[in-house]
């Protein structure tokens, strides 16, 4: 009887060890699983966002040269129109992360900066000079600095920034959807994302 007994307790055992054997291995097969899904994942979205626009101004360049003193001057001027193609753009394949199925954590450590583009088209009209202070292609490397910085604020300031952020942040938001499908947290700098990507984590 002792040995029936025993026989039993073996056999209960032996089947209890096979099942977690084989419990842990599906489990640590699904962790692999959706370790593999949320990398595919981000690779899927490792794309440009990018948001585009066109700029037009006036700008108005004066130089001015003393000759003798203040009495005496050289003065130079030019009207410059500027028509300019401008892109905004999230390079998403530049995202950096961490896969972590101990925790079952989908951790962004670093979301890419803005990147603008800018490439303006300058028309010289209206251009003055004296003798005494002429042109040169140190004047010309100053008009289109200045345009560019002009122009950039203009850019930083309007709503294709605003849209660019908004395209981004959909984006990221599709990480967050996945993760909670399927049990995982995500984190962004190891701040606990709770609901979906906000403005506030975008760098200005």
């Amino acid at each position: 009887m002792k040995k029936v007994l025993l026989g039993v307790i073996i056999a209960l055992m032996l089947v209890l060890i096979f099942r977690s054997c084989v419990e842990s291995s599906i489990y640590e097969k699904s962790l692999e699983e959706h370790s593999l899904l949320i990398e595919q994942e981000i690779k899927n979205v490792s794309k440009l966002v990018v948001t585009e626009g066109h700029f037009s101004q006036v700008y108005t360049y004066q130089d001015s040269r003393e000759l003798f003193g203040p009495l005496f001057t050289a003065d130079k001027k030019a009207l410059v129109v500027v028509n300019a193609e401008v892109q905004l753009a999230y390079d998403l394949s530049k995202i950096e992360f961490q896969v972590d199925e101990a925790s079952k954590t989908l951790n962004i450590i670093q979301i890419p900066d803005l990147e603008v583009k800018i490439n303006p088209d300058l028309e010289y009209y209206d251009v003055n000079a004296d003798y005494f202070n002429p042109f040169s292609a140190k004047d010309y490397n100053i008009i289109k600095r200045n345009v560019r910085e002009s122009l950039m604020k203009k850019v930083m300031d309007s709503s294709l920034k605003t849209n660019a952020e908004e395209r981004l942040l959909s984006e990221l938001s599709k990480f967050y959807i996945l993760t909670s499908s399927m049990g995982w947290k995500l984190t962004y700098e190891n701040t606990l994302i709770e609901n979906s990507f906000d403005r506030v984590y975008l760098k200005n």
